[in-house]
C-alpha cells in the first residue's frame, strides 16, 4: 500500500477492519468538503438562495468561477463542492451558513468533536494546504460515517455529473463531472461496487480519497491519506479485502427478545426487544463476538408497548461497539385495587385490633368486678 495513512470501516457500526497510521495526523485537502457538506445539510433547506459575497470568487485552486453578487441555490452549491470539488463553493456556503470563514471554521471544529474525532483541526471549509488544518484517516472515516447516513449526501457523492442553469450573472450552463473515478464505468479505475465519496489533492498533502462501497448488503467506507501516486488501486484493494474476508452476522433481532421485565412480583414478564437489527461483520477465520451488557431501567411499575425500558451495550474487548435502546413489547399497568386494597386491609386491621383491645379490657375488668362482688356477698 502506497498511501501513508488508511483504514477501512463498516459503514453501518463503525467497526475497523483495517488501518495503517490511522491515527497520526495528514493533510486531508479537499476531502475536508465532506464535513463542509455534513454542516450544510444540517443548517440549510437546498432550495435556499446563496447572494455569493466578495472573497469566494478570489478563492485559490478549482473553483466554479463565482461571480460576485451571482445567486444560486444551496443544493447547486453543493453539488459544485463535491463533483466539481470547487473551492469558491465552499467558501460562498460557508459564509451563508456562518457569516465567515473563520466562524465557519469553528463549526467545523465544534461538529467533528461531536462526532468523537479527537485528533482534527479545521481552519477553512475546502481544505487548501495550512499546517494547522489536519486531520486522520480513523476521524475522517467517522465524519464520512455520518455524512453516509443522510441521504441527500448519499446522492449527491453518487452523481456522475450535474448541470448548473444560467444565473443572475452567468449566461453560460455550468456542467460538473464527478472526480470520483471509481463511479464511471467504462473507466481505468471504474469499480462497480462504488457508491461514493471524495476526492483530492494538494502539493503538499498528496493524493487523498474517503470512497464507499456497498455489496451483499455490506456498506464499507475507505480513507487513504498521503498516497504519492493515485489512490484508486489502494482504496479498491480495501474494499475488496472488506468484502472477501468478512461475512455479515445478525447479532441482535429487533423481533427476537433478549431479556424480561419482571413487574408486579412476579405477575407480570414482559418481553423485551431491540429497537434495531444489529449486524457485525465476522472475519471468516474469526468466531469472537460482541458481549452484550443488559441496562433496565429502575422502578419501573408500568409501561406501554414501544416504551424504552433500557439498553443493550455491544462490547468488544471491553469498548463499547454500539449501544441500542430496548423496548417494551406490550401493555402492563399495574392492579390499582390491589395496590390500594393490600395496604388498607392491613390499615383496618391495625385499627381493629387498637378499637378491639380496649374492649376486651373493659370486659375483663368488668367480670373480675362481679366476681368480687359475688365473693363479697357469700361471706
Amino acid at each position: 500500500m502506497s498511501s501513508e495513512a488508511a483504514i477501512l470501516i463498516d459503514a453501518d457500526t463503525g467497526q475497523v477492519l483495517f488501518e495503517k497510521n490511522s491515527n497520526l495526523k495528514y493533510a486531508p485537502a479537499s476531502t475536508t468538503k465532506i464535513l463542509t457538506a455534513l454542516i450544510v445539510l444540517d443548517k440549510c433547506n437546498l432550495q435556499e438562495k446563496v447572494i455569493v459575497g466578495k472573497k469566494p470568487p478570489y478563492a485559490d485552486g478549482s473553483k466554479i468561477y463565482l461571480l460576485e453578487g451571482e445567486e444560486l441555490t444551496v443544493e447547486q452549491l453543493l453539488y459544485a463542492l463535491l463533483l466539481e470539488s470547487a473551492n469558491d463553493a465552499a467558501e460562498a456556503l460557508a459564509e451563508h451558513v456562518a457569516g465567515s470563514v473563520e466562524n465557519f471554521s469553528k463549526m467545523m471544529n465544534e461538529y467533528a468533536k461531536n462526532l468523537g474525532c479527537k485528533n482534527s483541526n479545521f481552519i477553512n471549509p475546502h481544505g487548501l494546504y495550512d499546517d494547522n488544518h489536519y486531520t486522520t484517516a480513523y476521524d475522517m472515516a467517522l465524519i464520512a460515517k455520518h455524512a453516509m447516513q443522510n441521504e441527500i449526501f448519499r446522492t449527491i457523492v453518487a452523481t456522475k455529473n450535474y448541470k448548473i442553469p444560467p444565473t443572475n450573472k452567468q449566461t453560460e450552463t455550468r456542467y460538473l463531472n464527478n472526480h470520483n473515478k471509481l463511479l464511471w464505468n467504462g473507466g481505468r479505475y471504474y469499480y462497480k461496487y462504488a457508491t461514493g465519496i471524495k476526492t483530492g489533492y494538494t502539493i503538499k498533502a498528496k493524493h487523498t480519497f474517503v470512497g464507499s462501497a456497498t455489496k451483499d448488503n455490506i456498506n464499507l467506507i475507505a480513507v487513504v491519506l498521503k498516497s504519492p501516486t493515485a489512490v484508486y488501486p489502494d482504496i479498491t484493494k480495501l474494499f475488496e479485502f472488506g468484502f472477501n474476508s468478512f461475512k455479515k452476522e445478525k447479532i441482535l433481532d429487533k423481533l427476537v427478545p433478549v431479556t424480561y421485565l419482571n413487574l408486579d412480583n412476579g405477575k407480570a414478564l414482559i418481553p423485551v426487544v431491540p429497537s434495531k437489527d444489529f449486524y457485525y461483520l465476522i472475519k471468516s477465520s474469526e468466531t469472537k463476538l460482541p458481549a452484550q451488557n443488559i441496562i433496565l431501567n429502575k422502578n419501573i411499575k408500568s409501561v406501554h408497548k414501544n416504551e424504552i425500558v433500557g439498553k443493550v451495550e455491544l462490547l468488544l474487548d471491553g469498548n463499547i461497539v454500539d449501544s441500542i435502546d430496548l423496548l417494551a413489547t406490550q401493555d402492563y399497568k399495574m392492579n390499582i385495587i390491589d395496590t390500594i386494597t393490600k395496604p388498607n386491609i392491613q390499615l383496618a386491621k391495625k385499627n381493629y385490633l387498637k378499637f378491639i383491645y380496649p374492649v376486651m379490657a373493659l370486659f375483663l375488668i368488668r367480670g373480675f368486678y362481679r366476681k368480687y362482688k359475688r365473693k363479697k356477698g357469700l361471706s
